[in-house]
């Protein structure tokens, strides 16, 4: 659906702000014509689409400062856009905004294989930081299915994960440095190279901050070295609630996989007619492991998960034989989005988290929701740490199913958060979570979070309208303790 059309006096304002820009970056960098704008009145979440009023295309952080500054002196609001590829509404524009595009901050500007590090800018794509090192061994671990295209500044602003998340955890835990510009125009240097930095843990603030807080720049990443063996098994199940039994089987056993994802029939039949990986098609469902690390190791874990599927109950087991059939294994799950696309005109991609123990009750569930709202449902997830993602089926173009399928969503998170899981574990809360955030924060709780904002953002022009369901003016919520009109936190490089 379109979102409304802005205000009349803010149009007129469209080319005084334009003209002002221009004056501070170079030429071509700022679209405010309607054809240019279309590139950018939609992220992944495609249901909800805006032009927006003009997006500046800066590339560096100077430039980056120079837009700040001058939305933050006129009380201009500003949207902060990587590549496009948020699933929550995230980088959704707004009619009376400004969206600053990152993709040109696209330099990788350090790889310190002494330190294990990388510094890019926030524009260069994850899986760009893994291509820059792998001929020196190392790798980027955060792998999410979109990190072809996805910028690590995005990763940040969502902390985004993986499908080998499990064992290698999300970005917050593979970041150690961020270069962040606040509205001011200020630029803040949070963490280094170094392991642990002194002061309030910043950058854990601004990471999954999802664009309220500030720009991220820059980021320095963790690299890791390639482990010397890998193997993925694809174990097939006849029944989903075998599969999502034994998923709690083998964290049980004290396995730590480096992945362990789940896909149902629909999911597993869409993803083979599109990869061709060699999937069991006549599985309900299909867990893919992955196990790494030393040879001896790896063998030792594969054949104690080929015994923990036997018993949970597989009807087909595969391991792979060599490099290429374990990326063979993984195509298919990496393309499992696009994949679904091609057998639905349109689908919702939802993102919930659950305890792993409620697996086969929730998908029961879900289930069943699919029958009550006619609406065929794929199931796609990150099975080791309980995050799921069902694609919901429908037809934008067919009267009323879009809002059915919004509902749907909705009733599946809220189940998630009755099992004692929370609304998202990678994507995000946006625009699309932003009305369920009650569901799991009082009032008390949404306020405080709302004056950690003020902190940054005390005009809220940064994403304004996204993740908090209700709005307070920082006079309401008494502001954090500020220092000569700027940010008073200690342990941070500041020029």
């Amino acid at each position: 659906m379109h979102m409304p059309l802005p205000d009349v006096a803010v149009i007129a304002r469209r080319a005084e702000i334009a003209r002002d820009l221009r004056r501070l970056m170079p030429r071509g960098t700022v679209v405010d014509r309607a054809a240019g704008l279309s590139a950018y009145e939609s992220d992944g979440l495609t249901a909800y689409r805006q032009q927006p009023l003009i997006a500046a295309l800066p590339a560096d952080r100077d430039e980056v400062a120079a837009v700040l500054a001058y939305c933050g002196r006129e009380g201009i609001k500003i949207v902060p856009r990587g590549a496009g590829t948020s699933l929550s509404g995230g980088a959704l524009p707004l009619a009376d905004g400004i969206t600053l595009g990152l993709s040109r901050l696209n330099r990788i500007l350090d790889i310190d294989v002494a330190n294990r590090t990388v510094t890019a800018e926030a524009g260069v794509t994850n899986l760009a930081i893994s291509h820059a090192v792998q001929d020196l061994g190392y790798y980027y671990a955060p792998d999410p299915s979109s990190q072809i295209a996805c910028t690590i500044g995005g990763n940040v602003a969502e902390n985004a994960g993986g499908v080998h998340c499990l064992k290698y955890g999300l970005t917050t835990n593979n970041i150690l440095g961020l270069e962040v510009v606040l509205l001011s125009g200020e630029t803040l240097r949070l963490g280094g190279k170094c392991l642990d930095a002194p002061g309030l843990d910043l950058m854990g603030v601004i990471t999954g901050s999802e664009g309220l807080l500030g720009v991220v720049t820059e980021v320095t990443v963790r690299i890791l070295r390639r482990p010397e063996t890998a193997r993925a098994l694809l174990m097939g199940f006849a029944r989903v609630e075998d599969a999502a039994r034994c998923v709690g089987a083998v964290i049980a056993a004290g396995i730590i996989p480096a992945g362990m994802e789940m896909m149902d029939r629909p999911a597993v039949a869409a993803a083979e007619a599109f990869v061709g990986a060699g999937y069991p098609l006549d599985a309900e469902a299909l867990l893919i492991v992955e196990v790494d690390g030393p040879a001896t190791e790896v063998a030792a874990a594969a054949k104690r998960l080929e015994e923990i599927a036997g018993t949970a109950g597989a009807t087909s087991l595969r391991t792979s034989r060599d490099e290429a059939e374990r990326l063979a294994f993984w195509a298919g799950r990496k393309a499992a989005f696009p994949a679904v696309g091609r057998i639905a005109p349109d689908y919702y991609c939802m993102d919930g988290t659950i305890p792993r123990g409620r697996l086969p009750e929730v998908l029961a569930h879900i289930g069943e929701m699919s029958a009550r709202y006619g609406l065929a449902v794929a199931n796609v997830f990150h099975a080791g740490d309980g995050n799921l993602h069902p694609l919901i089926l429908y037809d934008a173009n067919a009267p009323g199913e879009l809002e059915k399928a919004e509902a749907f969503g909705t009733e599946i998170l809220r189940l998630c958060v009755a099992v004692g899981g929370v609304l998202t574990g990678e994507h995000g809360v946006g625009v699309e979570k932003r009305d369920l955030m009650n569901e799991v924060f009082s009032a008390d709780d949404l306020a405080h979070q709302q004056r950690l904002k003020c902190a940054f953002d005390a005009d809220g022009l940064l994403n304004p309208g996204k993740v908090f369901p209700t709005l307070h003016r920082c006079a309401e919520l008494g502001r954090m303790h500020v220092h000569g009109g700027k940010l008073a936190f200690p342990g941070i490089e500041r020029f």
